[in-house]
């Protein structure tokens, strides 16, 4: 096994600049509390190989995942770096109050300013008896109903009392988030369709698109939002990052051998059994029927595996196909220091490069939202799955 810092990293250099986007895969035999304190190892070191930032998903009732609670998760990570940017890809909507949103990442801002990001995803980012739980509800967010809650988040983080009516004939209340005013994040819409591609254009907001679990979308998407792109106050021009999963190892063999993890555990979740991320001995051992082949083939296809070489060539051929402005990098393998290894292999290929984000995108509040957007997403869906970079 491979350490980190003995590794012949990669030569070449991509011309935008390279992200963390972490999921915090728990692999199997291991609590996800070292899972967690892995992902903090992780971020000191992307922060050392001068990555530009970090992001923590959401997701709930999987096993292999312990990236629940972003908020979280991303202060302690803030709290153990220093220049990096941290943030979430994303915080799904749908399962929360906007008002605690505004609430958690004003505070996150105020302790680390100018260092916070706040990815917002319109998925659930879990089945749906889980997203019952979250809501206490059972009723889905209507595409209509998203666009009113970044408005209403947004609102919070302007500085602007909210009304809200308690319900019924109750009374209505002006409602502020007090830690959120003068205390805005980086505000950057996720998806993977065409819907929060166009509000984000709309808006005058960063996009990130999951290209790692859609990439038939990935061009018509980047492409709407490009042509609907309004300048605003806090971004006078396009900027878009895509996430991708990658695998970088000393050869393609070693890389191929480690991705056997993630392809079994593609497997278990396409078939409704999510696990906990399996070792590549484990997946070796794996008999699969040729139905499980096209299962894994499908569920892998956009991952980028390989030895330095191979994986800069189809990176370099990624982001001149896409026009992305950022790569995000999500990385899953059994054992950390392969995972260590894959990033540090990367890191050269990307430090320092591509067109950073204007200051202006901090602490400015943001236009009103616009009254109609005509792509439906999903389409139409309530919290379409694909909203998110998870």
């Amino acid at each position: 096994m491979l350490r980190p810092g003995s590794l012949a990293v990669v030569t070449g250099r991509l011309s935008v600049p390279l992200s963390v986007l972490d999921l915090c895969p728990v692999p199997t035999g291991e609590s996800t509390a070292e899972a967690l304190r892995r992902s903090v190892d992780l971020a000191r070191h992307a922060e050392r190989w001068g990555l530009t930032r970090y992001w923590v998903a959401e997701h709930h009732n999987l096993p292999g995942i312990a990236s629940s609670a972003p908020a979280v998760l991303a202060g302690r990570i803030a709290s153990a770096t220093s220049a990096i940017r941290v943030g979430s890809g994303g915080v799904m909507l749908p399962n929360h109050a906007p008002l605690t949103v505004a609430e958690q990442f004003g505070t996150l801002e105020a302790m680390h300013p100018g260092r916070i990001d706040l990815g917002i995803g319109r998925a659930p980012g879990t089945d749906q008896a889980t997203a019952r739980a979250l809501r206490r509800s059972t009723g889905g967010l209507a595409a209509a109903d998203f666009a009113a809650q970044v408005a209403e988040l947004r609102a919070y983080f302007a500085g602007q009392a909210v009304a809200l009516t308690a319900g019924g004939d109750g009374p209505t209340g002006q409602i502020r988030a007090i830690p959120a005013e003068g205390n805005e994040p980086a505000v950057w819409l996720l998806g993977s369709t065409g819907y929060n591609a166009e509000l984000a254009g709309l808006l005058g907001l960063p996009f990130a698109f999951a290209y790692h679990f859609s990439a038939a979308n990935a061009r018509p998407a980047l492409a709407l939002y490009r042509r609907t792109f309004t300048p605003s106050a806090r971004l006078a021009e396009p900027y878009c990052l895509i996430s991708v999963f990658v695998l970088c190892a000393e050869d393609d063999v070693r890389a191929r051998w480690l991705h056997g993890s993630a392809r079994l555990s593609a497997l278990h979740l396409r078939a409704g059994h999510p696990s906990t991320l399996p070792s590549p001995e484990e997946a070796a051992r794996r008999l699969y029927s040729e139905a499980e082949q096209n299962v894994i083939a499908e569920a892998t296809a956009s991952h980028v595996v390989g030895g330095p070489d191979s994986v800069l060539e189809q990176l370099g051929e990624l982001v001149a196909s896409t026009g992305a402005d950022e790569l995000m990098v999500t990385t899953s393998t059994f054992a950390h220091a392969d995972r260590l290894a894959s990033y540090e292999l990367l890191a050269p290929a990307g430090a320092g490069q591509g067109k950073q984000l204007p200051s202006a995108l901090l602490g400015v509040p943001g236009p009103a939202l616009p009254g109609h957007v005509r792509h439906a997403g999903g389409p139409g869906q309530a919290g379409d799955p694909a909203e998110s970079l998870g």
